[in-house]
């Protein structure tokens, strides 16, 4: 056979059909692997710049000489006291409104739920998870708020967000507070939908921005919150009804805080506003303050319900809550229902700080003096100074500083309890005002006005 006839090669083949291309011979992979170009970056997660940032923030604490006030150890229930490393404290940073958290009754379900149910449902609901607790504490929640039915998430965090999320999307527009909590900014973020937020409880603001743009969007969500976690203030819910009415427009209130702190049975903002539940088209909360379980919900009409529990992923592809959380929670809510005294003397504990704190010159900021009653401080330092000696007192308030709040508005944060008595009240408030005072810093003693 000529050298004519001869076949050619792979190689031969390869090369004669990269110059009929015009595109050059592939290199062998040794070779790619040789010239690969290197990440322009560290992939080491010690090089991640939010951990960078943490390390900077620490360095700095440790040279300031401040204990790091974060995740610290309970080595007891957390109720209106607690014990820190072995030591008892009056406790503010905890929110059992009601004191239910240990309640024998809601121990005693919680014990016959697990004996029944085990500490699993072992699946999602929507294939293998339902129990008929899961109903019966949404069937309670959905008449608290006068709702036709209610969905309960596994976590109240991943059931706003998956809820949004679900509701929303491109064509749409997420108008909130700038307060309003994370999970409404995750879940907006997620729909894709357009978000701005307007500034806190100005629905001035709300109205000319809807008045502005209403007409480019398909679906528009307001959220705002019954009760502010930072600030203990609201809104005024009856204006942003009739906003959302006006605009055509969907309201969602996220009343984690609200219910079991305000109205005079606990049931929320609309109660504490003298309104009907109605005029809100998704009631947003959790099960971990008042109700003292963990999960949360979302409650309105019949089709947004049957619609998240087939559509929102935070619920079809979760596990389903424990029978042991829907049972301690239904039970709180019946407690609350039961005995109402327990909310008012929240109130009245809540108003006896509040008071007893501007009285001592105090900046309670635009507290309403239900349940959460913010001292604003203003600098970092100062501010988780302040938490520290409180802590060596014997009184236990978690400092709040940016970015979970705005520069210059640092504070400690009281969450009262309707267990509380009134000396634990006023020797928190003392204390920290011989603090403030015993620091020797004259622009931090300017927080005492008067």
């Amino acid at each position: 056979m000529s050298d004519q006839n001869k076949p050619l090669s792979d190689g031969a083949l390869a090369d004669l059909l990269a110059q009929m291309n015009e595109a050059p011979r592939a290199a062998p992979d040794s070779a790619v692997r040789a010239v690969r170009p290197r990440p322009r970056v560290s992939m080491a997660f010690e090089d991640h710049p939010l951990y960078q940032q943490m390390k900077f923030q620490r360095g700095f604490a440790d040279f300031a000489k401040l204990q790091n006030p974060y995740y610290r150890l309970h080595d007891a229930q957390a109720g209106a006291t607690s014990v820190i490393a072995g030591k008892p404290v009056v406790n503010f940073a905890s929110y059992d409104y009601l004191g239910l958290n240990g309640h024998l009754e809601i121990a005693d379900a919680v014990g016959k739920a697990v004996a029944v149910f085990g500490t699993s449902v072992s699946a999602s609901r929507i294939t293998a998870g339902e129990r008929r607790v899961h109903r019966d504490l949404e069937q309670a929640l959905a008449r608290n708020y006068e709702a036709e039915d209610c969905i309960a998430f596994v976590s109240g965090h991943a059931g706003a967000v998956s809820s949004i999320a679900t509701l929303l999307g491109p064509k749409d527009l997420i108008l909130h507070d700038a307060l309003i909590h994370n999970c409404v900014v995750v879940g907006a973020q997620l729909s894709g939908a357009t978000r701005r937020f307007f500034p806190h409880n100005d629905l001035d603001a709300l109205e000319a921005m809807l008045a502005a743009d209403r007409h480019r969007f398909e679906r528009v969500l307001i959220v705002s919150e019954g009760l502010f976690s930072m600030d203990g203030d609201g809104p005024d819910l009856a204006r942003l009804i009739a906003i959302k009415q006006d605009f055509s427009a969907w309201l969602m209130i996220d009343d984690a805080h609200g219910l079991g702190v305000l109205g005079a049975s606990g049931r929320g903002i609309f109660e504490h506003q003298g309104l009907a539940p109605d005029g809100v088209d998704l009631w947003l909360g959790t099960l971990s303050k008042s109700l003292v379980s963990c999960g949360g919900y979302v409650a309105g009409c019949a089709a947004v319900v049957d619609l998240l529990k087939h559509q929102a992923p935070g619920f079809v592809y979760s596990v389903g809550m424990p029978a042991s959380n829907a049972v301690a929670a239904s039970v709180a809510l019946d407690l609350m229902a039961r005995e109402p005294e327990r909310v008012a003397r929240l109130q009245r504990q809540s108003q006896r700080f509040r008071t007893r704190a501007q009285d001592a010159g105090l900046d309670t900021g635009e507290s309403w003096g239900f349940g959460v009653v913010p001292i604003v401080i203003g600098e970092t330092v100062p501010t988780v100074m302040l938490a520290q000696r409180l802590l060596e007192q014997g009184i236990n308030a978690f400092p709040i500083v940016p970015p979970g709040v705005p520069e210059k508005a640092a504070r400690l944060r009281f969450f009262i309890n309707a267990t509380h008595s009134d000396a634990q009240i006023d020797d928190a408030v003392d204390g920290l005002v011989r603090e403030i005072r015993n620091l020797g810093d004259a622009s931090l003693k300017q927080i005492l006005r008067g």
